[in-house]
């Protein structure tokens, strides 16, 4: 088993972790391990393709599938730096 130290804990939470402990019937140290394992054991959000996510918003007002291109249009010259 490893041990972590955790400095620096505003004496506000540090109150509020105990009677949180004590509410759960557990010391500080059992709470925060409890805490801690259920923060890694969360399962983690998998990431959605940006487009898929996009149609699945817009699938209730009839889609993005059927939509027109924007029309092209010119674009201006670059500048000229020469001096």
């Amino acid at each position: 088993m490893a041990t972590l130290t955790i400095r620096n804990i505003n004496a506000a939470v540090k109150d509020q972790l105990r009677v949180q402990a004590a509410r759960n019937g557990r010391s500080m140290e059992a709470e925060l391990r409890a805490i801690i394992t259920d923060a890694v054991n969360t399962k983690p959000h998998h990431e959605v393709n940006l487009a898929e996510a996009i149609r699945r918003r817009f699938a209730p007002f009839g889609g993005v599938d059927n939509l027109e291109a924007h029309p092209r249009v010119p674009v201006r010259n670059p500048p000229v730096f020469d001096y």
